[in-house]
């Protein structure tokens, strides 16, 4: 069955403010057969890699995270948002369009000679995955693969994270 997974997205104008188009995943995760499908073409990217742990971004990155981890047979650990995570953690600050924000993750979730796939649901500037990686790196851990759901490629976020294979389902090259 080939289904254009982008008919599954909902696009809502000036959401969380204006002059953003929020690309709305729950359309897609609440169709089972998209779901599936979505799954599968993931897993069909890393199912190869020997990959030993996902590491999904807060929160949509958990979604397919684990259920990547499962397919993969390989567990799953989050990163998430400072104050979330209760034991001894690394945090990584990053920078945003105005500011910056910081994510954490636990020190013992990745050790030395893990193969990791990070996956998040949404590419944009790609200053979020950067910081996972670099977390991921300072345990130990080898990136050996980043996936997306969704890449924004307009705001050029793959051009940080050139350096690893990064993978995405639906691509938009404008706002629209």
């Amino acid at each position: 069955m080939n289904v254009e997974l982008k008919k599954y997205i909902r696009s809502i104008k000036d959401f969380p403010k204006n002059g953003i188009m929020f690309r709305d995943i729950t359309t897609l995760l609440k169709d089972k057969d998209a779901l599936r499908i979505t799954t599968e073409k993931l897993f069909e990217f890393s199912k190869d890699k020997g990959i030993t742990k996902v590491v999904g971004i807060e929160s949509r990155g958990f979604i397919f995270g684990s259920l990547l981890a499962e397919k993969l047979n390989c567990g799953f650990v989050p990163i998430r948002k400072p104050g979330k995570l209760p034991a001894e953690k690394l945090s990584e600050t990053y920078l945003l369009e105005y500011g910056e924000d910081k994510i954490e993750i636990h020190q013992d979730a990745i050790v030395p000679g893990d193969k990791v796939l990070l996956h998040d649901d949404l590419l944009a500037t790609g200053g979020t995955m950067e910081a996972a990686c670099k977390l991921v790196e300072r345990l130990g851990g080898e990136v050996v693969q980043i996936s997306f759901l969704i890449e924004l490629s307009f705001l050029n976020g793959r051009e940080k994270l050139k350096k690893y294979d990064l993978r995405s389902l639906i691509i938009y090259d404008d706002e629209n």
